[in-house]
């Protein structure tokens, strides 16, 4: 059986308008079919040249022409769905790793316009030891200053050649960090003024948000592809149909981009603010909760953690109990999208690996949960025991099932060297991974008895284990008591 490629899937010769940096399946599930609607229903016409941010391999796109399928399964318009598409928006992928000089190339290309990135919170970070001479940088923004340098080089710093660049990182004022961030790597290089002039007035840097759930590869999805289709999909992804993208963006952007005219569901907005908490706290901090502790439980997907006796329940009474307290819009309304959200986990379509969401685990804590138990102790004086119970489980999960998380190496061995010792209590555990600043952005042991409800708490999963502690926890029989609950 033949493998998907242009060979019997032919593919229109639209110009590289695009640099995407990043090449899994959130961006090829939501992203790049976005893109191809543009190209299906206005005269967008451009596909994307996709970068791995980190040291990712392209192989597979490559051979598959940037071909692959992308199958929308769950309800929409109050009907069951699942129908499948070949999204054509990729013309290449680049290593940055395999070819720099190609990466580079790309910058030199007239046609370019727009540049779109998802590499997770743990990329959109600022790395003073990054080199211009670097091949390739280590960070995100310090390929992205590079990139933008050789193009500032090459069209001799015409202003028509900056470029729109919409970072999707669900990092609050992703825009507004990205584009401080390059401006500060440019200078920490030395790089003329001239440049960071066109940084600032021929470039675009747009906060966004981002919303929709993307499991990724299917297993029986891609064997029914092979039996009514005929064709082999490495490639293949999975989605929900709910999708939402909001831009924070000049009204240029809009025109040049115009999402709306494809029927999708893209918002043009002046403050991105509400939308952002809301659903990163509540959406994306559910999620991450979820994962230690299901994980932990036995359980492998997104639907069997909701569907969970009691992790289900537990993470359902976290959001209502301690994360809508720290969110400004009425909470009803947010009652609401609670219970949207919820539904969406339940779409027994969608079988979201929990192993996938725990990719850079504590960038994404730090980000989804970390300010609404912050915001919790600010108000109410107490620590949110169910969102402490979520620390104390992600912390647990790094060190008993290290070898299945894919984390940065740094935090990776902040973890495990706390964890060093045969002798080594939990309170210090606690203490020395809630102080690590560089994990958390804070010393969270300033946080009046976090660090020893934190050790409680890992004394009674690691005697208990984590089925009795979470249900514990739902029972309000544990509230920080230890060996007494």
């Amino acid at each position: 059986m033949k493998r998907l490629s242009k060979a019997m899937h032919p593919v229109a010769a639209y110009p590289e308008t695009i640099l995407q940096i990043g090449e899994g399946n959130f961006m090829r599930g939501f992203m790049n079919w976005q893109i191809q609607k543009l190209n299906d229903h206005t005269d967008f016409k451009g596909r994307a040249v996709v970068v791995p941010p980190r040291k990712g391999s392209v192989k597979a796109l490559n051979e598959q022409d940037g071909l692959y399928t992308l199958c929308i399964q769950g309800y929409h318009d109050e009907q069951e769905k699942n129908e499948r598409m070949i999204i054509q928006s990729i013309s290449r992928g680049i290593s940055t790793y395999a070819d720099y000089e190609g990466f580079l190339s790309v910058a030199e290309n007239p046609d370019l316009r727009f540049v779109f990135s998802n590499t997770t919170e743990a990329g959109l970070v600022f790395k003073k030891e990054d080199r211009l001479e670097d091949r390739p940088q280590a960070s995100f923004p310090g390929k992205l200053t590079a990139f933008l340098y050789e193009r500032f080089k090459a069209f001799a710093g015409d202003e028509q050649k900056g470029l729109i660049i919409l970072p999707c990182e669900l990092v609050e004022h992703n825009g507004d960090r990205l584009r401080e961030y390059v401006i500060d790597m440019a200078a920490e290089w030395d790089l003329p003024p001239a440049f960071i002039t066109w940084i600032k007035e021929a470039n675009t840097f747009c906060n966004t948000l981002v919303d929709r759930i993307v499991p990724g590869f299917s297993k029986e999805a891609a064997e029914i592809v092979q039996k009514e289709d005929g064709y082999i999909d490495e490639l293949l992804v999975t989605s929900e149909y709910y999708h939402l993208f909001v831009i924070e963006a000049p009204a240029f952007v809009q025109k040049e981009l115009p999402f709306q005219k494809a029927g999708l569901n893209v918002l043009f907005v002046e403050d991105i603010t509400p939308y952002r908490m809301s659903k990163v706290r509540i959406l994306n901090g559910a999620h991450t909760a979820m994962v230690p502790i299901a994980y932990s439980c036995g359980l492998e997907t997104v639907k069997e953690a909701v569907d969970d006796e009691h992790v289900g329940p537990f993470i359902r009474r976290m959001l209502e109990e301690e994360v809508l307290l720290g969110l400004d819009l009425p909470r009803d309304e947010l009652l609401l999208y609670t219970q949207s959200v919820w539904d969406r986990f339940c779409n027994p379509f969608v079988k979201h690996q929990l192993l996938d969401i725990a990719l850079n685990g504590v960038a994404k804590f730090r980000t989804r949960i970390l300010p609404s138990l912050l915001d919790y102790v600010e108000q109410k004086k107490e620590l949110p025991m169910k969102l402490v119970f979520s620390l104390s489980s992600l912390i647990y999960f790094y060190r008993a099932h290290s070898e299945k998380i894919k984390d940065d190496e740094t935090v990776m061995g902040l973890m495990m060297t706390a964890w060093k010792g045969e002798n080594q209590s939990n309170e210090t555990v606690a203490a020395e991974i809630l102080s690590c600043e560089p994990l958390w952005g804070r010393n969270l042991t300033d946080v009046k008895d976090l660090s020893h409800a934190v050790a409680e708490q890992l004394t009674f999963i690691q005697k208990h284990g984590m089925r009795v502690a979470v249900q514990q926890m739902l029972n309000h029989q544990y509230e920080s008591q230890g060996e007494k609950a």
